[in-house]
């Protein structure tokens, strides 16, 4: 169907373009709908960073107070946390926009629509999670998990800092396998020596709580091609 064609029948059932507009802001911008349009816009941002190159596919969404042991009891386990909580909040937000519409059609008293809205926040948790569960499982099949053992074959491996900085809280880089394979993980320095994205940092150890790679910065010593030819 053209736009036209949808604008006809907007006209028709008796209501504006602009006020089609405006009732969708307000259903966007409404308990429980607003909830999720705020972290829609995170989500949004986020792929749109991935898109440009500003961020690889492999830098995770850092959600704080989702950590990956939680979605792991969730059942959405296997799955990077950057795909899961896109499918989630998406979910979610499309199911309370839904939901707010159908709401402002019934024309509630504003003590019973406060209740039935926290019906409509639930449901829309419950459907998200099971849409995300449904698709998860699936996808799950395309990213092998890595084990503990895996992660520590790391340990001793050069590999590239792939973020401005480095420091305790945060940081990223490339690492090769020894099968040829690369890999972007989590790195952490405990000092504040200067490693820029580029730079060549050593791997000398794993954290299994916090699943990030402790790094120093690598010498000639240990990596004397790329020093010599600075």
């Amino acid at each position: 169907m053209s736009r036209s064609s949808c604008w006809w029948l907007v006209r028709a059932a008796g209501y504006g373009e602009e006020d089609a507009v405006t009732d969708f802001l307000g259903a966007a911008l409404s308990f429980p709908t607003v909830l999720f349009s705020f972290l829609l816009v995170v989500v949004v941002g986020y792929w749109l960073l991935v898109l440009t190159g500003v961020l690889d596919l492999g830098d995770d969404l850092d959600v704080d107070g989702v950590p990956g042991n939680f979605l792991a009891g969730l059942g959405l386990g296997g799955v990077p946390s950057a795909v899961v909580f896109s499918l989630l909040v998406a979910v979610a937000w499309f199911v309370s926009l839904a939901g707010t519409a159908l709401l402002d059609g019934l024309g509630f008293g504003s003590g019973t629509r406060i209740l039935v809205s926290i019906g409509v926040l639930l449901a829309a948790a419950l459907c998200a999670w099971l849409v995300t569960r449904l698709v998860a499982v699936p996808l799950s099949r395309l990213f092998p998990a890595e084990s503990d053992a895996t992660r520590h074959a790391f340990v001793g491996r050069l590999c590239v800092v792939r973020t401005g900085t480095v420091t305790a809280d945060f940081g990223q880089a490339e690492v090769t396998a020894a099968d040829g394979s690369s890999a972007v993980v989590q790195i952490r320095q405990p000092g504040e020596e200067k490693m820029t994205a580029g730079s060549s940092a050593l791997i000398y150890d794993y954290d299994t709580e916090g699943e990030f790679f402790w790094v120093m910065p690598a010498g000639p010593a240990f990596d004397p091609l790329r020093h010599s030819a600075k």
